[in-house]
């Protein structure tokens, strides 16, 4: 007796099934000894004005094997999640300069004071000049959406951390036209940040905007006056955004200067 046409599609179907649940990769479905570790990216960058390498630690141990240099930024190295202390220490110091304590819970909330990071997620994290105090530092956490942006396109961010600045406003110049990213960026903010609502979540802190790839300049503004910030060596003038990439545009002081300094880092490239 012949097999009619639609049980040979409920037999493919019934082993596409099994067989992709065999090779399912979910983690509490393999062997306790062989899964692998779970663990949260980190970038970190230094962002303060002082021309000294920094190493980065999460609670005693070191992340960083190679010092950040002023402007700089490490690859995503694994660290652990949820409720840590990252410090920072500077050269080939062991002396803590800074700590802080960052989450309470495994998962981003919109309580509880800085949310930590969290495994699998990928996050940048700035050591840079505190707001309220210039001559002390501190250290922000942003999270990093690594989805990549649609075709001849980049994804770009912006982040505020000259604290002498007041709120600034972010065109981006292309081919001869600029337009406005973002309107209004307070110290110690990412351009385009929603930190409270139903918008709230983990990528609202720290949002990435996709732009037209190509040669590119970006003009800072103080919201007050409209007028353009004099960016030191002209660190925003001349970029090159290359499609497919993400990018952090960060405004800062420069070491010894009243000048406005700031440099561009490149997110997923390492």
């Amino acid at each position: 007796m012949k097999k009619k046409p639609y049980l040979h599609h409920t037999i493919a179907l019934l082993l596409f099934v099994l067989l992709t649940a065999c090779n399912k990769a979910d983690y509490l479905d393999v062997n306790a000894g062989e899964r692998p570790p779970l663990s949260a990216q980190i970038s970190f960058v230094n962002a303060r004005p002082a021309d000294v390498p920094l190493q980065f630690w999460i609670f005693t141990t070191q992340v960083t094997t190679t010092a950040v240099g002023i402007n700089q930024a490490s690859p995503y190295l694994p660290a652990l999640f949820g409720n840590v202390q990252i410090n920072f220490t500077e050269g080939t110091g062991t002396s803590y300069k800074l700590s802080r304590q960052f989450g309470n819970q495994a998962t981003f909330s919109a309580n509880g004071g800085p949310n930590g990071p969290i495994a699998g997620y990928y996050h940048t994290v700035f050591a840079a000049r505190a707001k309220t105090d210039i001559t002390k530092d501190t250290l922000i956490l942003f999270y990093d959406n690594p989805q990549p942006p649609a075709a001849g396109k980049a994804k770009l961010r912006f982040v505020h951390l000259a604290p002498s600045i007041p709120t600034v406003q972010v065109s981006l110049q292309q081919q001869g036209h600029e337009s406005l990213l973002f309107d209004t960026v307070d110290y110690g903010r990412a351009g385009g940040s929603v930190l409270s609502g139903d918008n709230l979540n983990a990528w609202s802190l720290g949002p990435f905007v996709e732009v037209p790839a190509g040669a590119s300049a970006v003009v800072v503004s103080t919201v007050a006056d409209r007028q353009p910030l004099a960016i030191d060596k002209e660190a925003f003038s001349n970029l090159l955004l290359e499609a497919g990439k993400s990018y952090t545009v960060f405004l800062n002081s420069v070491p010894g200067k009243a000048a406005t300094g700031g440099a561009i880092v490149t997110h997923f490239a390492n």
